[in-house]
Order: C-alpha cells, then structure tokens, then sequence
C-alpha cells in the first residue's frame, strides 16, 4: 500500500508542474492588458513602461514563466495589480471563507444524497425511489446562480428571514451562520443530485451481485445486509465524494458573486473584471493544487478501503 502512495506522490508532481503551466499560459493569453486597467487613461508611455518593468511584464512569457514559478515555490505569489498588497494574503482570506463554504454544502450534499442514494436502491420501484430520482434530477439540473437568485428572492426579499449577501464575519458566529445559510443550501443542491445517483447505481450494482443474494438466503436481515451493501460501494462513492468536494471549493465563482460571499470564487470574479494577473494566477494555482491533493486523498483512501485496488 504505502508503495502504492509514494508512486501516487511522485506522479502529483509533474500534475502540478502542468497545472502550473496552463494556469500561467491561460491567463496570459488571455485578451485585455492589466496595466491599462490600473492607470489613467492619460498616463505616460514612460508610467506604463515602469509598471511593467516592476512586475516583470517586459520579459519573454517563458522568463516570466520560470521567475513567477520560483517565487510560487517559496510561498510568494506576487502582488496584486490592482491592491499592491500580497497575494498569498487575499487568497488565504478568501480561501478559508471558501472552505468554510464548501465544507457546509458538502455535509449537507454528501448527508442528503447518500441517504437518498441508499433508499432509492433498497426500495427500488416504489414511491420513496422515485422521490429521491425526481430531487436528484432536480438538484443536477438547477444551476447554482439561478438557485441562488430564488432563494435571495424567498427567504431575504419576501420572507426577510435571512441575509442576502455578505459575511457578517465581524459580526459573531450567529451572524456568520445566517449569512451562510442561503450559499450552502445553493451550492449543495448540484453535489446532491449528482451523489444520490452514483450511490443509487452503485447500491444497485451490489445487491445485483451473488454473494448478497447468498447471505439472504443464509436469512441475515436488512441491517446486516445494509452494511455489506455500503462497505462495497463505498470506493466508488468515495471517489464522487473527493471530485465533488473539489468542485465545490472551485465551482463556487457564481454563487459566490450571487452572495457576495468572500471567498477564492469571487476573488476570482473580481480579479477577471480588473485583470489582476498575480491574483488570478494565484487563486487558480491553489485551487488546482488543492484539487491534485484532495484526488490524492482519495486514492489514499480507496487504497485503504480497498487494497487491491493498489495491485493494479
């Protein structure tokens, strides 16, 4: 096993090297020029040529490439164009909010969708089975944004139980959970359509397969069959559960413009409009970083799960 994780390790490397690599020719080749974006329409040839030279924009992109790969290196992700202040320190800021973010939904998703997944395959044809079918078809095909407007327009505008926007983060932990409120539910309800159906087939492919027809027929009763149903398809939900996981730290750039909730998704927003081009490479770098480790723990944990799967 430990093998197995160490070949994985090695292998994460050149996955971040590439992602380095898009991440920098995406943004860079990207349409607009950021120094305009940050001076006056009236600045000088020779202002423009300063700003430039101060953030490295007058090199060969393959200088630049490596200058900006060694600073990333020792934890220095430039500086903000539009700011001047450090990047590691927004997208720490807005990082954790986005954490915060994603763990909420993703309990609610991962609680909710299981469950369905799970009751949907053990009454399969019968009304509860439907039931979990139509929310999961609900929550797949309802985008985040537009959610995210219906709820505003229920619970903040008609009802005025809850905020629209912000974080309230200086406003105690009450005030933090009621801002939070209405982006969890939004951002959980795609994760949760999605799990109830790949644990709903997965269940289903389990209880198809002949040894749960032979402890049936050795008379062991539901529970007992319940659980050999779930510790077999648990690799397979595991893998959904660390994808989506990752998708809701990085998918999150809607709903997080929706709410004005500060977190990495929009910092991002933000940066795109103003042509930040430290921020914007900043944000993208950890988040795909991020998702290269979260895929990692998955491995790591199917591994344990399952050790054959380190045979192959």
């Amino acid at each position: 096993m430990w093998r197995y994780v160490g070949r994985r390790l090695v292998l994460a490397i050149p996955t971040l090297l590439g992602a380095s690599i898009i991440v920098f020719a995406m943004v860079h080749l990207a349409p607009g020029d950021p120094i305009a974006a940050v001076l006056p329409v009236d600045a000088s040839k020779e202002q423009v040529e300063a700003v430039k030279k101060a953030y490295g924009f007058d090199k060969p992109l393959p200088v630049q490439y490596l200058k900006w790969l060694g600073r990333v290196v020792t934890g220095d992700l430039g500086k903000s164009i539009a700011t001047r202040r450090a990047v590691i320190l927004d997208v720490r800021d807005s990082l954790a909010n986005s954490l915060v973010l994603a763990i909420s939904s993703s309990v609610l998703a991962f609680g909710a969708g299981i469950a369905l997944g799970l009751l949907a395959a053990f009454w399969q044809g019968r009304w509860l089975d439907k039931l979990a079918s139509a929310v999961a078809v609900v929550g797949v095909s309802v985008p985040h944004y537009w959610a995210g407007i219906i709820l505003i327009i229920i619970f903040s505008v008609q009802l005025n139980w809850l905020p629209a926007m912000g974080a309230a983060a200086d406003g105690g932990i009450v005030a933090y959970l009621r801002h939070m409120t209405l982006p969890t539910i939004a951002l959980a309800l795609i994760p949760l359509g999605v799990i109830a159906r790949v644990v709903r087939s997965a269940a289903l492919d389990i209880l198809a397969q002949e040894f749960v027809l032979a402890l049936r027929a050795k008379g062991l009763g539901h529970r007992r069959v319940f659980t050999h149903v779930v510790k077999n398809s648990a690799p397979q939900i595991i893998t959904v559960l660390g994808l989506q996981f990752g998708f809701q730290l990085g998918g999150s750039v809607l709903v997080e413009a929706v709410f004005s909730w500060p977190g990495t998704g929009y910092l991002l927003n933000l940066a795109i409009f103003q042509r930040d081009i430290p921020v914007l490479q900043g944000v993208i770098l950890v988040l795909a970083t991020f998702f290269v480790l979260l895929n990692l723990l998955v491995d790591v944990l199917q591994t344990y799960i399952d050790p054959r799967i380190a045979r192959h």
